[in-house]
């Protein structure tokens, strides 16, 4: 099922990332329900893939990956 708001995501996702972060997930999450239809498996594996590649665990928190040029990511 879509989400209409970050308030709609599930806690695991809600409860743990930075406003910005939910909102990657959300419309990542959306717009691979669309395209895969009602399996929710497929829509959170790609949302949080999405997540990653701008956001990185730092201990408990999520925090923006820098993306300074010259500047590896880990």
């Amino acid at each position: 099922m879509p989400y209409r708001m970050n308030e709609d995501l599930p806690p695991s996702v809600r409860d743990h990332l930075p406003p910005h972060a939910q909102d990657i997930y959300r419309e990542a999450f959306n717009h691979a329900w669309t395209r895969y239809g009602g399996d929710e498996a497929t829509p959170h594996r790609i949302a949080w893939a999405a997540v990653k590649r701008g956001y990185r665990k730092a201990g408990n928190d999520w925090v923006r990956r820098d993306r300074s040029p010259g500047r590896a990511e880990g």
